[in-house]
């Protein structure tokens, strides 16, 4: 089973750049989407053997999370729960029948940290959320974490230290995460190789490979035995994030 989850970057814009050619090219059993930054009827998007779920943010060209499923999903729930995150379009959960899948675009604690108190929160409480589905079933979470969390997953930590991305606190909780049971399933398949999913487009970042891991495919330990490869699809183009690929065995 494939699972693809990329960062749009706007999907209208990404469109322009491709994305229905690399969407059939990766050709995924589940293709999960951030940062769509579009309101229901801005685009007419498709693809034949697909069921599509849409979280729209209520703030226009913002945020916002799809997923694109072969798979008939038992049910299908957007948010958390929680009315204080729940207007952003950031989290929409499959339920099948051996997993759930949860595709999130974690909120970015933004310049000069002003919004870190708020990702703090969030951060609490979607991990909250995911060990409640945890009880139930295996979880399978994807998307844009916001998070390098370790040296190695940027290219200039030292001069980064107390960005958005890669605060103490941020890093803390993402370890937080792994230790109550999920495994970051690309550190877990390739525990020393350096590859980055997003790159600013300032100062020819990409060019440079002056990049960030911040996108990412986490599951639940028991989940572990069943994965079988982690990806970065560096090479494709159409955002400033690249999409990042899971391959399960179940």
């Amino acid at each position: 089973m494939k699972l693809i989850s990329w960062n749009v970057n706007g999907l209208r814009a990404c469109e322009g750049k491709g994305f229905s050619d690399v969407f059939k090219q990766l050709d995924a059993d589940f293709f999960c989407l951030q940062e769509t930054k579009m309101q229901e009827g801005q685009l007419d998007i498709d693809f034949e053997g697909y069921k599509s779920f849409w979280n729209y943010a209520d703030k226009k060209g913002y945020s916002g999370t799809a997923v694109f499923t072969r798979h008939e999903p038992l049910s299908v729930s957007y948010g958390i729960g929680i009315d204080e995150h729940d207007h952003e379009g950031r989290v929409i959960t499959l339920e099948m029948p051996e997993f759930y899948l949860v595709t999130v675009y974690t909120p970015n604690s933004q310049d000069g940290l002003r919004r870190l108190d708020y990702r703090m929160q969030w951060e609490t409480d979607f991990q909250a959320f995911l060990h409640r589905l945890d009880q139930q079933k295996p979880v399978v979470v994807c998307g844009d974490m916001n998070v390098a969390h370790q040296e190695i997953d940027l290219k200039n930590p030292k001069t980064n230290r107390r960005n958005a991305g890669f605060t103490d606190e941020e890093r803390e909780r993402f370890t937080q995460l792994l230790d109550s049971g999920f495994t970051d399933t690309f550190r877990y398949k390739y525990p020393e190789q350096i590859t980055y999913s997003w790159w600013s487009y300032r100062f020819r970042a990409r060019e440079k490979n002056a990049g960030w891991r911040i996108d990412y495919f986490v599951v639940s330990d028991r989940l572990r035995p069943a994965v079988t490869d982690a990806h970065i699809h560096t090479d494709i183009m159409g955002s400033d994030h690249c999409p990042v690929e899971l391959l399960l065995d179940i």
